[in-house]
């Protein structure tokens, strides 16, 4: 069925588009009798009006924040996406998302999409590679723009991360603390991705600080789930294999859990960064470094609110507290006996 136009308003009226126009915008002189008649016509018909054309051609912003997240299947940047959402309507906006598939060339087609509709604001979480200079008219022109749980680069701007380094220390200081020495790091990739970077260093302090070596072969990467199964695998099948491994995100943990539980081990202590759904219901329940992507999508919202608000202050830069939850993976001791 065709939605109806200005132009059956205007029909089953009696007046001219320009008329039902100007009712609608409330922008000029109509006949209290004929806006009455329009706006009945209007109820009666179904008509919605096209805000985004209206919005382009008067020059102002829509009532919508866009957001750019990186994959629409992670569960973390869903419950930031809902973080964010919450906060918005409150104000009345709208949250509209894209994902970029981490891919920099399809962020900057969003994010161009997004200014085109003339958003009210502009939040993204930065792809692998992504470079945001192209932003920097956008932010000296006043648009609400923030960066969550990366930063962005080549542009100074608001973001909201989570306390990554520090959490991924507390984590392995925590199988440290129960007599790991030998502790496998599974990673994201690429190397140079900021939260990656981030809890990698987290992990070398940790090590650093127990006065540890770092090994080199006990790194081992995987973007999804089934990639970091196989990285955990090869890491137990090193001639000294670790007696713990730390995760370094949700999809890393998961690939772990389903390695250790298809080669049977039950000895291995695991630290995932990320809780999990049903992590309380695994064998043994999954210790976890949680985030809190809500809170994270919250702050990054109330920091668009406070510029729409008019504050013009500089650049900041919010992070957002980890926590270590302790369930029992994260508590196994290593074998009793000498290793070689």
């Amino acid at each position: 069925m065709r939605r109806p136009t200005m132009t059956d308003v205007a029909r089953e009226v009696g007046v001219t588009a320009k008329t039902v126009s100007r009712v609608l915008n409330d922008d000029g002189p109509v006949a209290v009798e004929t806006r009455e008649r329009v706006m009945e016509a209007v109820r009666k018909l179904g008509y919605q009006p096209n805000l985004m054309a209206r919005n382009m051609r008067v020059g102002a912003r829509d009532a919508a924040i866009g957001l750019v997240i990186p994959e629409m299947g992670n569960p973390f940047f869903g419950t930031v996406a809902g973080g964010v959402e919450s906060a918005v309507r409150a104000r009345g906006l709208t949250l509209i998302v894209g994902s970029s598939d981490e891919t920099a060339g399809l962020e900057q087609s969003l994010i161009a999409t997004f200014l085109a509709r003339r958003v009210s604001g502009l939040m993204v979480v930065p792809a692998a590679a992504g470079d945001h200079r192209h932003l920097r008219s956008e932010r000296v022109a006043g648009l609400p723009i923030v960066f969550l749980d990366r930063p962005a680069v080549g542009l100074t701007a608001d973001c909201v991360v989570s306390a990554n380094r520090e959490g991924s220390r507390a984590g392995v200081a925590h199988l440290i603390s129960h007599g790991h020495r030998r502790i496998g790091f599974v990673a994201d990739v690429p190397a140079t991705l900021y939260t990656r970077r981030e809890r990698f260093q987290g992990y070398r302090d940790a090590l650093e600080e127990a006065g540890l070596p770092f090994d080199r072969s006990l790194v081992e990467t995987g973007h999804d789930m089934e990639a970091a199964a196989a990285a955990t695998l090869r890491l137990l099948a090193l001639a000294d294999p670790p007696t713990a491994v730390f995760t370094g995100n949700n999809f890393a943990s998961m690939g772990a859990v389903v390695a250790l539980s298809r080669a049977g081990r039950k000895d291995v202590a695991l630290v995932g960064f990320d809780d999990l759904p049903l992590a309380e219901v695994l064998d043994p329940p999954l210790t976890v470094v949680a985030q809190d992507p809500a809170a994270v999508g919250a702050a990054a919202a109330e920091l668009v609110l406070a510029r729409l608000d008019g504050d013009r202050s500089r650049a900041r830069r919010a992070t957002v507290p980890t926590r270590l939850i302790v369930r029992g993976s994260g508590e196994l001791p290593p074998p009793a006996g000498p290793r070689s």
